[in-house]
């Protein structure tokens, strides 16, 4: 538990860094009706063809660990019909709720760790056709066994479910990207001491520095979804990441993301899993 309260405190603080400049122009992105994340086209685009008649339109949405609702605002703009966020983290959530309002998206967001979002809000179980999580989620998750029933008992039957995330092998990697320097399997926890974020020029503006991540291998990602009685219809591995989660990537304009250089081994950086309840 002391662990989850670590990190809490640290993306709280994190909160504050990614509004006020680390994810960009927030008020332009705001004012933009047009205005969509890089990470909600791309998770779009893998969700698109599992969606009925390829759209969100009519379609009630989750997203879960949402942090500052970007990606959630993106969701109502990409077309879904009512949409909610979900974080463990408050001053997320505040700020979160403060950009739907000024954008004036009617967005219902809920405190609580993902892995018992069920628990969290039960007159909404079995009322979702999509949930979504992206960009760095589960490894903040010490287990993804209540995480998968969490995912199935919201989703209404024939609903969907979308995950696109860092890539498990990353977690095994230095930070060049280029050895392997601790266990891959799930199980692995890492602790570490960080006062930056992940964003440009945040270097020592997180008090609370305390950081704990957690391997989930292939196996336990997918066993957990087909333990939950979800089936799995669609599996992918991208070579585009919307973060700098090796040092030695290079940012493509064109591709709005971050992929391994010219001439160094090819690996991929995230994956995806599209699963449906029956």
């Amino acid at each position: 538990m002391q662990n989850i309260n670590d990190n809490r405190d640290n993306w709280n603080d994190r909160a504050e860094v990614h509004m006020h400049g680390g994810y960009g122009d927030i008020d332009a992105f705001i004012d933009d009706p047009q205005a969509t994340t890089a990470v909600a086209r791309r998770d779009m685009a893998v969700l698109r063809p599992y969606l009925p008649h390829h759209s969100l339109r009519g379609q009630k949405l989750m997203h879960l660990q949402c942090h500052i609702g970007t990606d959630t605002l993106s969701w109502a703009r990409l077309g879904a019909e009512e949409v909610w966020g979900l974080d463990f983290s408050s001053v997320s959530l505040s700020y979160a709720k403060e950009t739907a309002r000024r954008a004036g998206e009617h967005i219902h967001f809920v405190e609580s760790d993902a892995r018992y979002a069920a628990s969290a809000m039960p007159e909404q179980r079995g009322s979702f056709n999509v949930v979504v999580t992206s960009a760095g989620t589960i490894t903040w998750l010490p287990d993804l066994q209540q995480w998968a029933q969490s995912i199935a008992e919201l989703l209404a039957p024939g609903g969907v479910f979308m995950i696109r995330d860092d890539h498990p092998l990353l977690f095994a990697l230095d930070n060049m990207g280029l050895t392997v320097v601790q266990d891959y399997f799930s199980g692995t926890e890492v602790s570490y001491e960080s006062h930056s974020s992940y964003t440009e020029g945040s270097e020592n503006t997180i008090a609370h520095g305390h950081n704990h991540n957690w391997a989930h291998d292939f196996q336990e990602i997918i066993g957990s979804l087909l333990g939950a009685g979800l089936e799995i219809v669609a599996v992918g591995e991208q070579r585009i990441t919307e973060w700098r989660s090796l040092p030695i990537l290079e940012f493509s304009e064109n591709d709005e993301g971050w992929h391994m250089p010219k001439g160094m081994p090819d690996i991929p950086l995230t994956f995806s899993v599209v699963a449906r309840k029956r």
